[in-house]
């Protein structure tokens, strides 16, 4: 018989759902600071979980979660509009 492995749950930032950690998109500061989208999943940093969805991407944005989460003063543009991207909202 074999192991039945655990699967990782993280929560969502935006719409504070407890979901598997491989159907969110990962957001990490790292050491310098500098914000990106990590689609590994696996780098060096503070890490931020949110939905593939743009209603919890507005609610992350709106209630300032990410940047309370990830510890910084502001959210960069690039950012944002890195995760549109991923979310497939890059065209609004």
């Amino acid at each position: 018989m074999g192991q039945v492995r655990k699967v990782p749950m993280r929560t969502c930032i935006g719409c504070r759902q407890s979901k598997n950690k491989k159907e969110l998109i990962r957001v990490v500061r790292n050491k310098e600071g500098n914000v990106f989208v990590d689609l590994t999943g696996k780098m060096n940093g503070r890490g931020a979980y949110i939905c593939a969805d743009s209603n919890c991407l507005e609610k992350a944005i709106k209630s300032k979660s990410l940047e309370k989460t990830l510890k910084i003063p502001k959210l960069e543009i690039d950012v944002i509009e890195e995760l549109k991207k991923q979310l497939g909202d890059g065209n609004e």
